[in-house]
């Protein structure tokens, strides 16, 4: 039989298809578990609706609990709550930033009417550590990144954004 602490430990091997500096349950997508006897049931809510890796995920949550001794894997998406960087662990935050992606700044989710603030963004470089950086794309290699480069050191890279 296994346990809820085994299909966790299974699930925390599993990277994340476009990031895999950090795994699935880093990232705050899964957002549920259940074990009952062998059948293991998972609440999972992609980073959002479109996102293309979460058939890859899908597959790669359920042959991880079946290689763990999962007789059965329900998959569950859910939508609601939507998915925000707000559920990334500190640690996975540190994993992205030595990765060379600038994990996400502020709050994402906190609710209630936002002001609007016309202030620059300043992010510091990943690889040298200067905050001479630039914005060059609002997109990078996948919808929820946008690329920067850093004006000292010359190198491109990638941003986390706040979803």
């Amino acid at each position: 039989m296994l346990t809820e602490a085994q299909a966790w430990q299974a699930l925390d091997a599993v990277p994340d298809p476009e990031i895999p500096v950090v795994s699935v349950t880093e990232l705050g997508i899964i957002r549920e578990l259940r074990c009952d006897d062998d059948a293991v049931t998972v609440v999972v809510t992609p980073t959002y609706s479109g996102c293309p890796a979460t058939e890859v995920i899908g597959s790669t949550v359920r042959d991880a609990l079946l290689a763990a001794g999962a007789a059965s894997v329900e998959l569950q998406t859910r939508l609601d709550p939507a998915w925000t960087s707000d559920w990334i662990g500190e640690a996975a935050r540190e994993k992205l930033r030595a990765y060379g992606i600038v994990p996400p700044t502020g709050r994402a989710a906190v609710g209630g009417v936002q002001p609007i603030r016309f202030v620059k963004k300043t992010l510091t470089c990943p690889r040298c550590g200067s905050t001479d950086t630039e914005r060059l794309s609002e997109f990078g290699s996948t919808a929820c990144k946008a690329t920067w480069r850093c004006k000292s050191c010359l190198e491109p890279f990638e941003y986390f954004k706040p979803i």
